[in-house]
């Protein structure tokens, strides 16, 4: 009759505990992570950044054989609601577009938003010979004749938060806001658009 010729049963439950026992460490380590995780969120309770664009104006607008010139002038406005965290904004890149297309851009200067602070962008992207799509062009033509054209301004970013003396790495931020009303005239206002915040 054959016999067992596998390990002693002292040394398969001496093999089984170990790995048990790595298996409950693990686990409690990532519990302590966890937990850990879970009271600094409630500590810093993260709100979401908020972004608002404020009235903006179209000068020297030109647009010739689907070739378009023109300067935007407008303020974005950015809102930090946290109480315990600081935002650095690097690397801010603003686009104008208009029915899909875009038509300017600018950088603007890094930043630093410290926790229940806010501070205004002035920035004027420029349109210098911007070739437009033959739909894009007829559209812009028509909405110019009433005086007011509805833009969307998109923001990105680098930023990276602080809390005390912790710095995160970068992470991308995206903002988009629209419609925003472009103005031909600056005798006339029509106060600020909201954005959607993406990080």
């Amino acid at each position: 009759m054959a016999t067992n010729q596998g390990q002693p049963p002292r040394q398969r439950r001496g093999r089984l505990g170990l790995a048990k026992m790595a298996a409950l460490i693990l686990l409690s380590l990532i519990v302590l992570v966890g937990v850990a995780v879970f009271i600094i969120w409630l500590a810093i309770h993260p709100r979401r950044l908020v972004f608002t664009v404020g009235d903006a104006f179209i000068d020297h607008y030109n647009l010739t054989r689907d070739h378009l010139d023109a300067r935007f002038d407008f303020s974005i406005r950015a809102y930090n609601p946290n109480r315990r965290m600081s935002v650095y904004y690097d690397d801010i890149h603003v686009t104008v577009e208009y029915d899909d297309q875009d038509l300017a851009s600018s950088v603007a200067d890094p930043f630093f938003l410290s926790h229940k602070n806010e501070t205004k962008l002035h920035v004027v992207p420029q349109a210098q010979d911007v070739a437009l799509a033959r739909r894009v062009s007829r559209n812009l033509r028509l909405e110019r004749t009433s005086g007011v054209v509805q833009i969307k301004v998109r923001l990105q970013a680098k930023v990276r938060f602080k809390v005390g003396i912790w710095k995160s790495r970068h992470r991308k931020l995206k903002v988009y806001c629209g419609p925003v009303l472009g103005l031909f005239s600056r005798a006339r206002t029509f106060g600020t658009s909201d954005c959607d915040v993406e990080i």
